[in-house]
């Protein structure tokens, strides 16, 4: 029992460790990446995006964004909370249901207004 207690520093201090390296060895991800990856944004599995392939239908092209979105926070809303315009609407509320990181928000945000 002696043994297994003192042990569970050392499990600690490897694991803080692991993590410090796994945090510093990440690089930021793009806008692009955030918004085209599976595992985040996921956008095309919905929409059409310029840039992106094997786009989905469910939802609107997402183009002309400035043109269709004048003011961006607007845009930025709608990708927090969509069910906030259309309390129907089958996109993800990623903020509210913090599926995304404000960060990644902001990034998918910039990356579709850019479009």
């Amino acid at each position: 029992m002696k043994e297994a207690i003192s042990s569970i520093p050392t499990v600690v201090i490897l694991i803080v460790l692991f993590m410090i390296s796994a945090q510093t060895g990440a690089k930021e991800m793009t806008g692009e990446e955030v918004t085209f990856g599976r595992k985040l944004g996921n956008c095309l599995a919905c929409h059409m995006i310029p840039g992106g392939s094997l786009p989905g239908t469910i939802g609107p092209p997402l183009f002309a964004m400035k043109e269709r979105f004048p003011n961006k926070a607007d845009l930025r809303k709608q990708i927090w909370d969509a069910t906030i315009k259309n309390p129907y609407s089958i996109m993800p509320p990623f903020g509210k249901h913090q599926i995304l990181t404000e960060n990644q928000i902001d990034q998918i945000t910039d990356f579709i207004y850019s479009k």
